[in-house]
């Protein structure tokens, strides 16, 4: 958001308008205040407990009220718990009027779809079985409003390209928002119900037992993420190098992978294995990384054996899944003369293929004490032509183009990763030092 400030905060000082023309009727309207009070307080403290201790987030208040009240007052509920939940990232203010803008809408268009297909007549009468109609197209007009505002956000905010910013969003978050749309009917039901809106409460406690499980799985991952930049940091301390080289080949591989169109899960997991290539050089000899000069041929040998080390160490980090693989392949080449297999073409996976050129890129437009940083249109000219023989031609042409459409801002910069005044080492001929760099 903090990117591309002026076309985001265009986007959102209209979202924040259309939310704030769904609840001008307020003054006229006739409703329970004394619901929409408790709604909008228990809303706010389900909020900040979910986020503070669960990572999650709030939505069965929110699709009750849209359940029980007219449209304004069931997005004025959202307001409260919106306008002072935390904020990690800056512009909080900001930050804090797109969550409630966009709530807003969302919950005012599934208030007007449950009432247009007769849900409120069958929560008044408890009626649960035909009440589920109508509370499952105001779920899906909730999610298909947040989806669209959303995908709005991250091309205008993030800079993801429009044919893909929308891409699986709907998928991702229907099955979650399905959950709470049915916990916020069951709450509905019961406040209408003679057990009133105490018995409604005890619908949240599994919603806090999900949110929990969920906050487990969130806490593991983090685990994961901090174990994998204590490796990167463990490489960099060993083989000053490639100090940085992990994080650029991370971002160049999943420049590739979303060019691609590789669905964000995929492309999550091939930005990690371009981050942890090179692990397994801390399986190699320190003598060796530094050396200074030609290696001998059981030297070269020895580091060769990298892409093994770095398979094993990683072998039990399972979210990692097929990054594995491109750790222990990513100095293959298509005409099989790499290592440590030899495999060709199509036998060497995907996700290799993908950190083979990031690996190659960043290394030629990086200054080392060997060799000054080529620019990157020579760095891509010759992957080009290399492709065919050691990279793959499509993984090369998706580098181009996602180069090409990135902004100034977002472009890439070439880096010094070396100590310029060390002893200049022999640098190998130009595609073998791409495949085989240290």
């Amino acid at each position: 958001m903090e990117a591309r400030p002026a076309r985001a905060r265009v986007y959102i000082a209209c979202t924040a308008l259309a939310a704030l023309a769904c609840l001008t009727p307020l003054p006229g309207l006739r409703t329970p205040w004394w619901a929409v009070a408790l709604l909008a307080a228990l809303h706010a403290a389900g909020e900040r407990l979910a986020r503070r201790r669960f990572a999650g987030t709030c939505y069965p208040v929110l699709l009750a009220g849209a359940f029980l009240l007219p449209a304004p007052a069931a997005a004025l509920v959202v307001l409260p718990g919106a306008l002072i939940a935390e904020v990690e990232q800056r512009p909080r203010g900001w930050r804090r009027l797109w969550r409630a803008a966009r709530l807003v809408l969302a919950v005012w268009t599934a208030t007007h779809m449950h009432w247009l297909f007769g849900g409120r007549d069958a929560v008044v009468a408890s009626d649960f079985p035909y009440a589920l109609f109508p509370a499952g197209a105001a779920v899906l007009a909730f999610g298909l409003v947040l989806t669209a505002l959303d995908g709005g956000i991250l091309v205008l905010a993030e800079g993801v390209p429009v044919r893909r910013a929308w891409r699986g969003l709907l998928a991702r978050s229907l099955a979650p928002v399905a959950v709470h749309g049915l916990a916020g009917l069951m709450m509905a039901v019961l406040w209408r119900s003679p057990y009133g809106p105490v018995a409604a409460l005890l619908v949240l406690l599994p919603m806090c037992v999900s949110w929990w499980a969920f906050a487990q799985y969130h806490r593991e991952s983090a685990a994961h993420q901090a174990t994998i930049r204590a490796l990167v940091q463990a490489v960099d301390i060993k083989d000053g190098y490639t100090r940085g080289h992990s994080e650029r080949v991370g971002r160049a591989s999943m420049m590739i992978a979303r060019e691609l169109g590789l669905d964000e899960e995929r492309v999550e997991l091939i930005r990690f294995a371009g981050i942890l290539h090179d692990v397994g050089k801390l399986g190699v000899p320190t003598r060796l990384l530094r050396k200074d000069g030609p290696l001998t041929p059981e030297e070269r040998r020895v580091i060769e054996l990298h892409p093994e080390y770095g398979h094993e160490m990683v072998r039990g980090i399972g979210f990692l899944g097929e990054a594995r693989s491109a750790i222990l392949h990513h100095h293959e080449r298509l005409d099989g003369s790499g290592y440590p297999y030899g495999l060709v073409g199509q036998q060497i996976p995907e996700p290799a293929r993908v950190v083979a050129v990031a690996d190659a890129f960043d290394a030629m437009t990086s200054t080392r004490s060997y060799s000054r940083a080529r620019p990157v249109p020579a760095a891509l000219a010759e992957l080009r032509r290399c492709a065919g023989a050691q990279f793959d031609p499509r993984m090369v042409e998706a580098l181009v183009r996602a180069l090409g459409r990135a902004s100034t801002d977002a472009g890439w910069h070439p880096a010094v990763t070396a100590d310029e005044t060390l002893t200049p080492r022999v640098s190998l001929p130009a595609v073998r030092r791409q495949g085989a760099h240290r």
